[in-house]
């Protein structure tokens, strides 16, 4: 009696930890940050990468909108952040986000640029869990010098 016991101590019990423990799998939310020092609204060879900024990844309710999972990461020297997103968010709407600048000089958020949308789920034909999200940028206060002539070159092939 002891024997079958422990046979199904050692067989039958591991199997319903595992099958109880949720697969993990985690998500990496990877993008940039910049100060978009000419004022242009995108990033140009002028753009500098902020290092030190906060952003956060927010995940809401597709039909009611309610907040249902939220987490803050840094940016590192290049201005690249990687926010490691643990569950699978199958039909809810993901966003990466501003929060901070550590400049001063450079420290209002730009206008449509500000947020970037990602997908966070399995469910949707990609291997790769890392989640690439468009660089979202605050503005500077002052346009740097050369910024006029470098905007005038975009328009030389404007028709």
């Amino acid at each position: 009696m002891a024997r079958v016991f422990l046979l199904l101590a050692l067989c039958v019990l591991p199997a319903l930890v595992s099958a109880a423990r949720p697969g993990r799998n985690p998500f990496a939310v990877q993008g940039r940050v910049y100060c978009d020092t000419c004022l242009a609204g995108f990033e140009t060879p002028k753009t500098t990468y902020i290092a030190g900024a906060k952003v956060k990844v927010e995940c809401r309710d597709r039909k009611t909108q309610d907040l249902v999972y939220s987490k803050e990461g840094t940016t590192g020297s290049t201005g690249t952040y990687t926010i490691t997103v643990d569950e699978d968010h199958k039909d809810q709407v993901c966003d990466a986000m501003l929060v901070s600048s550590p400049r001063k000089d450079c420290s209002s958020p730009s206008a449509g640029r500000d947020r970037a949308r990602v997908i966070l789920t399995s469910y949707n034909g990609l291997v790769s869990t890392t989640r690439y999200a468009n660089s979202m940028g605050f503005m500077a206060a002052q346009p740097m010098s050369g910024c006029t002539e470098l905007l005038r070159s975009y328009q030389e092939y404007d028709n």
